[in-house]
Protein backbone atom coordinates (compact mmCIF):
# COMPACT_ATOMS: atom_id res chain seq x y z
CA UNK A 1 0.00 0.00 0.00
CA UNK A 2 3.12 2.41 0.94
CA UNK A 3 5.00 2.02 -2.67
CA UNK A 4 1.41 2.52 -4.66
CA UNK A 5 0.55 6.02 -2.51
CA UNK A 6 3.66 7.18 -3.63
CA UNK A 7 3.38 5.86 -7.22
CA UNK A 8 -0.06 7.74 -7.04
CA UNK A 9 1.47 10.87 -5.79
CA UNK A 10 4.23 10.98 -8.31
CA UNK A 11 1.89 11.16 -10.68
CA UNK A 12 -0.48 13.54 -9.59
CA UNK A 13 2.76 16.27 -9.18
CA UNK A 14 3.79 15.04 -13.33
CA UNK A 15 0.31 15.62 -14.35
CA UNK A 16 0.37 18.96 -12.59
CA UNK A 17 2.96 19.99 -14.25
CA UNK A 18 2.50 19.44 -18.01
CA UNK A 19 -0.97 20.78 -17.50
CA UNK A 20 0.00 23.99 -16.42
CA UNK A 21 -1.82 23.65 -13.36
CA UNK A 22 1.11 24.24 -11.28
CA UNK A 23 1.04 27.76 -12.86
CA UNK A 24 -2.30 28.49 -11.70
CA UNK A 25 -1.75 27.36 -7.84
CA UNK A 26 1.09 29.56 -8.04
CA UNK A 27 -0.60 32.25 -9.14
CA UNK A 28 -3.46 32.08 -6.62
CA UNK A 29 -0.85 31.84 -3.65
CA UNK A 30 1.11 34.53 -4.83
CA UNK A 31 0.69 37.72 -2.57
CA UNK A 32 0.58 40.79 -4.11
CA UNK A 33 4.12 43.05 -4.29
CA UNK A 34 4.42 45.73 -2.18
CA UNK A 35 7.05 48.33 -2.86
CA UNK A 36 8.18 51.15 -0.33
CA UNK A 37 10.59 53.78 -0.83
CA UNK A 38 13.25 53.93 1.74
CA UNK A 39 14.35 57.55 2.60
CA UNK A 40 18.53 57.62 3.19
CA UNK A 41 19.04 58.58 6.99
CA UNK A 42 21.15 61.56 7.19
CA UNK A 43 24.00 61.76 9.26
CA UNK A 44 24.41 64.64 11.31
CA UNK A 45 27.64 66.66 11.57
CA UNK A 46 30.06 66.57 14.28
CA UNK A 47 29.78 68.63 17.19
CA UNK A 48 32.00 71.63 17.28
CA UNK A 49 35.47 70.80 18.93
CA UNK A 50 35.75 72.06 22.28
CA UNK A 51 39.23 73.69 23.35
CA UNK A 52 41.48 71.92 25.96
CA UNK A 53 43.04 74.55 28.01
CA UNK A 54 46.90 73.73 28.67
CA UNK A 55 47.72 72.61 31.80
CA UNK A 56 49.31 75.10 34.14
CA UNK A 57 53.00 75.41 33.54
CA UNK A 58 54.45 74.46 36.81
CA UNK A 59 57.69 76.49 37.63
CA UNK A 60 60.32 75.09 39.62
CA UNK A 61 60.68 76.28 43.32
CA UNK A 62 63.94 78.89 43.70
CA UNK A 63 67.12 77.22 45.19
CA UNK A 64 66.86 77.68 49.02
CA UNK A 65 69.03 79.98 50.50
CA UNK A 66 72.30 78.38 52.01
CA UNK A 67 74.45 81.03 54.04
CA UNK A 68 78.10 81.09 53.03
CA UNK A 69 79.88 79.53 55.78
CA UNK A 70 81.89 81.71 57.99
CA UNK A 71 85.74 80.24 57.46
CA UNK A 72 88.71 82.93 58.71
CA UNK A 73 91.47 82.43 56.49
CA UNK A 74 95.04 83.16 58.56
CA UNK A 75 97.82 84.63 57.27
CA UNK A 76 100.23 81.49 55.49
CA UNK A 77 103.43 80.81 57.63
CA UNK A 78 106.96 81.99 56.21
CA UNK A 79 108.60 79.75 53.76
CA UNK A 80 111.48 78.11 55.95
CA UNK A 81 115.02 79.96 55.05
CA UNK A 82 117.43 77.71 53.83
CA UNK A 83 120.32 77.25 56.40
CA UNK A 84 123.76 75.42 55.10
CA UNK A 85 125.51 73.57 56.96
CA UNK A 86 129.01 71.88 56.44
CA UNK A 87 128.84 68.22 56.37
CA UNK A 88 131.98 65.22 56.16
CA UNK A 89 132.12 62.76 53.95
CA UNK A 90 131.77 59.71 55.96
CA UNK A 91 129.78 56.12 55.24
CA UNK A 92 126.77 55.53 56.56
CA UNK A 93 127.26 52.86 59.56
CA UNK A 94 126.48 49.77 58.41
CA UNK A 95 123.82 47.27 59.93
CA UNK A 96 124.22 43.44 59.54
CA UNK A 97 121.61 41.82 59.12
CA UNK A 98 120.62 38.31 59.95
CA UNK A 99 120.67 36.07 56.49
CA UNK A 100 116.50 35.68 55.80
CA UNK A 101 115.91 31.92 56.46
CA UNK A 102 114.77 29.72 53.24
CA UNK A 103 111.00 29.33 52.75
CA UNK A 104 110.07 25.95 54.18
CA UNK A 105 109.48 23.64 52.03
CA UNK A 106 105.71 21.89 52.11
CA UNK A 107 105.40 19.85 54.90
CA UNK A 108 105.40 16.03 53.83
CA UNK A 109 102.31 14.24 55.00
CA UNK A 110 102.92 11.87 57.95
CA UNK A 111 102.94 8.33 57.62
CA UNK A 112 101.44 5.83 60.05
CA UNK A 113 100.52 2.20 59.86
CA UNK A 114 97.27 1.36 57.90
CA UNK A 115 95.43 -0.34 59.99
CA UNK A 116 95.74 2.36 62.82
CA UNK A 117 94.60 5.03 60.00
CA UNK A 118 92.33 3.56 58.59
CA UNK A 119 90.52 0.29 61.19
CA UNK A 120 87.85 -0.52 58.77
CA UNK A 121 89.37 -2.06 55.42
CA UNK A 122 87.44 -3.55 52.36
CA UNK A 123 88.99 -6.41 50.40
CA UNK A 124 89.94 -5.75 47.10
CA UNK A 125 87.89 -8.56 44.31
CA UNK A 126 90.06 -10.97 42.26
CA UNK A 127 89.95 -9.79 39.43
CA UNK A 128 87.94 -11.61 36.27
CA UNK A 129 90.90 -11.68 34.18
CA UNK A 130 93.20 -13.11 36.44
CA UNK A 131 90.75 -15.73 37.63
CA UNK A 132 90.27 -17.05 34.21
CA UNK A 133 93.75 -16.77 33.66
CA UNK A 134 94.96 -17.98 36.56
CA UNK A 135 97.27 -14.84 37.51
CA UNK A 136 98.78 -14.44 40.88
CA UNK A 137 100.63 -10.99 41.56
CA UNK A 138 101.28 -8.69 44.39
CA UNK A 139 100.61 -4.81 44.27
CA UNK A 140 102.30 -2.29 46.98
CA UNK A 141 100.00 0.96 47.30
CA UNK A 142 99.66 3.87 49.00
CA UNK A 143 96.65 5.74 50.34
CA UNK A 144 96.50 9.32 51.04
CA UNK A 145 94.14 10.20 54.30
CA UNK A 146 92.52 13.25 54.78
CA UNK A 147 89.32 14.06 56.87
CA UNK A 148 88.79 10.51 57.74
CA UNK A 149 88.22 9.46 54.13
CA UNK A 150 90.47 8.22 51.49
CA UNK A 151 91.02 10.73 48.67
CA UNK A 152 93.95 9.15 46.49
CA UNK A 153 95.82 5.74 45.79
CA UNK A 154 98.82 5.73 44.20
CA UNK A 155 100.31 2.22 42.64
CA UNK A 156 104.42 2.36 44.35
CA UNK A 157 104.63 -1.23 42.60
CA UNK A 158 102.73 -3.93 40.68
CA UNK A 159 103.18 -7.42 39.72
CA UNK A 160 102.24 -8.00 37.19
CA UNK A 161 101.28 -4.15 36.01
CA UNK A 162 97.63 -2.96 35.49
CA UNK A 163 95.79 -6.82 36.38
CA UNK A 164 95.19 -5.87 40.15
CA UNK A 165 94.93 -1.92 40.00
CA UNK A 166 91.89 -1.25 39.55
CA UNK A 167 90.82 -4.12 42.13
CA UNK A 168 92.87 -2.07 44.37
CA UNK A 169 91.86 1.21 43.91
CA UNK A 170 88.52 0.54 44.13
CA UNK A 171 88.98 -1.44 47.31
CA UNK A 172 91.18 1.67 49.46
CA UNK A 173 88.40 4.27 48.34
CA UNK A 174 86.16 2.88 50.50
CA UNK A 175 88.02 2.54 53.74
CA UNK A 176 86.79 3.88 56.47
CA UNK A 177 89.26 6.11 58.51
CA UNK A 178 89.67 8.25 61.65
CA UNK A 179 89.32 11.81 60.92
CA UNK A 180 92.66 13.38 61.01
CA UNK A 181 91.05 17.19 60.38
CA UNK A 182 92.61 18.87 56.68
CA UNK A 183 96.42 17.10 57.49
CA UNK A 184 97.16 14.63 55.22
CA UNK A 185 97.79 11.46 56.36
CA UNK A 186 99.54 8.65 54.49
CA UNK A 187 99.96 5.00 54.89
CA UNK A 188 101.16 2.21 52.93
CA UNK A 189 100.26 -1.10 51.92
CA UNK A 190 100.73 -4.54 50.27
CA UNK A 191 98.35 -6.90 48.75
CA UNK A 192 99.30 -10.05 47.36
CA UNK A 193 96.69 -12.41 44.74
CA UNK A 194 96.63 -15.33 44.54
CA UNK A 195 94.36 -18.46 42.26
CA UNK A 196 93.63 -21.74 45.00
Amino acid sequence: MGVGTVALLHLVVVYALLTGLAKKVVDIVKPPVETKVIEEVKKLPPPPEIPIAPPPQLEAPPPPFIPPPEVQISAPPPPPQATVSATTNSAPPTVDLPPTPAPAAPARPEIVSISVACPRMVAPRMPARAVNDGINGSITARATIRGAKVVAVDILKSQPRGVFDAAVRTAMLQYQCQATGDQKVQAVQDFTFRND
